[in-house]
């Protein structure tokens, strides 16, 4: 299935900025930046399922977000990309 992961978190502080590069790291070795702050990811449920609470323990509730959109497994009908930098082949080996 593919999962957007969308996310903003403040930055304000060090522990913010900090929070900021775990969510992102978390994030890449799951799935490819459509964005600077979100994600694609193309997960199974096991895959999801440790990769959401890792992101839920990282994140401060009270001063940062997450935004999961969630595209199934006929993601590509729904996907419409136009402009420069065409995403990488969600099918292919993702290297971290």
């Amino acid at each position: 299935m593919l999962v957007l992961v969308t996310y903003d978190v403040s930055t304000v502080s060090a522990a913010g900025r900090r929070r900021l590069n775990q969510v992102a790291k978390a994030c890449q070795n799951y799935g490819n930046r459509a964005q600077k702050s979100v994600f694609e990811c193309e997960v199974d449920p096991a895959q999801w399922s440790i990769l959401k609470n890792k992101l839920v323990k990282i994140i401060d509730e009270k001063q940062d977000s997450l935004r999961i959109y969630y595209l199934g497994s006929n993601w590509e009908r729904k996907i419409e990309h136009i402009g420069a930098h065409a995403p990488p082949d969600m099918h292919d080996l993702l290297v971290v």
